[in-house]
């Protein structure tokens, strides 16, 4: 049988072996367990005007805004870069144009990277979107169910992902040429390294598809305004440099993450945390378990191995990443924190997924919709 007073006795003798100040409580519970990511609208809109700079004279700039504006929230991320002066977006789905029409309304061109899917005639139709034609089943579909609607053709220039070949665009070229589209793209695979040769592979062959045509034509996204003018054309399309990450390194930072602490506790030495015990106490530790896990993005990579902060103090993230809760050290401050940010200042989307192995792209679209989004807009 379990008995109250014996428990109490048992922490009582165990909590005093820990040298730790004494307005700590050993173990403390936070009034709110949800996560707040702040989103500075101002540097998104900053971002994109810096990168239209960057853009040739002349040349349009567009914004890519797909999965969710990578993350950050569609609604407030897409107004605000429509405010700073973007006027052509990128989707990657019909479903995000609908969405996104529906936010902004009439007037901005929305066009749908994976072109016009069976099925999306009546969206494409009904909210006036642009799909990226990717194939001759795309082409044949559009100009059969909409004829003189607006369509745009994505044209494979050796990423080998979506687009069309060169044999397949010169045998229907006359054709769709004669139909209207308004623009021409294709999409750079290793323009975050300068140095490649298949960015100017790619370059060569999008000039050799597209020469003479007289349609708008649209090859970089952000590494490619990077990588110069004679690679921007009449439009580009910046994506992660809008959100602050690489390759874009003068971008404003644009997030931060702060993770509540739900629970501080202590243990003693040869104690573990977390799933099979990959963490194991060498001297008496005070650890905090903050809301937030794989659920919520953070990748189980991190496990053991990345910090979060209190102000700029470094806490390291302890055993494993569970699916809804990390665990971290916090022995060495002076209080209990209400929070840790693991995004922020001093560590920012890119730096984590170097600590998790991955890439700045795949931490910002994993945000959680659990996370409480604050926007900050006008100084506020």
């Amino acid at each position: 049988m379990w008995h109250l007073d014996a428990t109490l006795t048992r922490f009582a003798s165990v909590a005093c072996e820990f040298p730790l100040d004494p307005t700590r409580a050993p173990v403390k519970t936070a009034v709110m367990s949800t996560a707040t990511l702040s989103v500075d609208l101002d540097a998104i809109a900053a971002n994109w005007r810096a990168l239209d700079k960057a853009s040739a004279s002349g040349v349009q700039t567009a914004a890519v805004v797909k999965a969710n504006a990578y993350g950050l929230g569609l609604p407030r991320v897409a107004r605000a870069l429509a405010q700073a002066g973007a006027r052509r977006f990128f989707v990657a789905v019909t479903e995000e144009g609908a969405n996104l029409r529906q936010i902004l309304g009439p007037g901005p061109q929305i066009c749908v990277l994976s072109g016009h899917m069976a099925g999306d005639t009546e969206m494409v139709s009904d909210l006036d979107l642009t799909p990226m034609l990717n194939s001759l089943d795309q082409v044949t579909r559009h100009l059969e169910s909409l004829p003189g609607h607006a369509f745009g053709v994505q044209l494979d220039t050796g990423m080998n992902r979506l687009g069309m070949e060169e044999p397949e665009w010169e045998a229907i070229a006359p054709f769709v040429l004669e139909a209207g589209p308004e623009l021409l793209m294709s999409h750079l695979a290793c323009a975050d390294d300068p140095d490649h040769a298949l960015n100017e592979q790619q370059l060569a062959s999008f000039l050799a598809m597209t020469d003479g045509t007289g349609v708008p034509r649209s090859l970089a996204a952000t590494g490619g305004i990077l990588l110069g003018p004679k690679y921007h054309f009449d439009l580009t399309r910046p994506g992660i440099g809008l959100y602050g990450c690489r390759p874009y390194e003068a971008a404003r930072p644009v997030v931060s993450l702060s993770l509540p602490v739900i629970q501080t506790r202590l243990i003693a030495p040869g104690e573990s945390v977390g799933y099979g015990c990959t963490w194991v106490a060498e001297q008496p530790t005070t650890v905090a378990s903050l809301s937030g896990g794989y659920a919520d993005g953070l990748p189980r990579t991190l496990s053991n191995a990345a910090m979060l902060w209190d102000g700029d103090t470094p806490c390291p993230l302890i055993g494993r990443v569970s699916m809804d809760t990390i665990t971290v050290d916090i022995s060495h401050l002076a209080q209990i924190p209400r929070s840790l940010d693991i995004l922020g200042p001093n560590q920012s989307a890119d730096d984590l997924a170097d600590t998790a192995g991955t890439i700045g792209y795949e931490i910002l679209t994993g945000l959680s919709a659990r996370y409480y989004r604050r926007y900050y807009e006008g100084g506020k």
